[in-house]
């Protein structure tokens, strides 16, 4: 897949990212750029793992995506890895922010879903085409994981993780960092449950991430099962209870009004939604 250049005067590139001290000049990009306008959330983690960070990694993922929420990491080994699954898992969106040039993947291992976040996700980097793998390349990288969110949720870390740098960089940038408390015993939980001594606002229920967030719980499984990802993006918009115009809310998902109505017509067929005089607002009994 071809990739593309954003620069910092591109209106696609995120605010949140120029916004901080030292934005990236160019973002190489491979996918589809339209994540880069949703709400994001940055989960993160060491690369070596316990069972638990594997399974809390995954959820936390899944949870966000089915809120509508773009999860973003950094496609490494470990909980990086759990995060994308989990959100492709549930047909969510996912970023993955690299620290090499967007054709190198970084370890070989996940080549397989370096594919399938180009092909459902987005790939992002700094870093130009053929830009080999640098080892101070991925902590600097991680300024980037931090400016596109929301907030950053660290699911499992060790003393020595590098998510603890892109913890760090968060509270510089002003967002909210979240941390799972761990076992006092687990050493691959310890730096998370150091963030939370220091000031780490702990995630004991996994759910809470939603009232944490300022989100509404997603939709209950059955009136998702088959949802797919555009039709995810365009209730996360209309769940408030506002109606909106076709063309409103063509302007605010990026999806040509013609394939909007398609796309809705096949929504009011799932009960997701119903529309009235050309509106369309979300079906309020599908919500939890």
């Amino acid at each position: 897949m071809e990739y593309k250049i954003i620069t910092l005067e591109n209106p696609l590139y995120p605010e949140s990212l120029r916004s901080i001290d030292d934005p990236p000049k160019e973002l190489y990009c491979m996918g589809d750029l339209s994540l880069l306008s949703m709400e994001m959330v940055a989960v993160v983690g060491s690369r070596k793992l316990s069972s638990y960070g594997r399974l809390v990694g995954t959820d936390i993922a899944k949870k966000l995506a089915k809120a509508g929420v773009c999860v973003v990491s950094g496609m490494v080994r470990g909980i990086d890895a759990c995060a994308h699954e989990g959100a492709l898992m549930v047909d969510g969106k996912t970023i993955a922010v690299l620290g090499t040039g967007p054709d190198v993947c970084y370890p070989a291992i996940n080549r397989n879903l370096k594919e399938k976040i180009t092909e459902r996700g987005l790939i992002v980097t700094e870093y130009p085409p053929g830009h080999p793998v640098r080892k101070f390349n991925f902590p600097r990288r991680n300024r980037i994981i931090s400016g596109l969110s929301k907030a950053v949720i660290i699911a499992e870390a060790g003393l020595n993780s590098g998510s603890l740098i892109t913890a760090e960089m968060a509270v510089s940038q002003g967002r909210d960092v979240y941390a799972v408390p761990c076992n006092i015993n687990n050493q691959y939980g310890m730096g998370g449950n150091l963030l939370i001594r220091d000031g780490a606002i702990p995630l004991v229920v996994l759910s809470d991430i939603y009232k944490y967030l300022g989100l509404e719980n997603p939709p209950e499984e059955d009136s998702l099962k088959g949802i797919t990802g555009d039709e995810r993006v365009i209730y996360q918009c209309l769940r408030n209870g506002r109606e909106w115009s076709i063309d409103e809310l063509s302007g605010k998902v990026k999806i040509p009004p013609g394939r909007l109505n398609g796309i809705i017509t096949v929504m009011e067929m799932k009960g997701i939604l119903h529309t009235s005089l050309g509106k369309a607002n979300a079906d309020r009994k599908s919500v939890v």
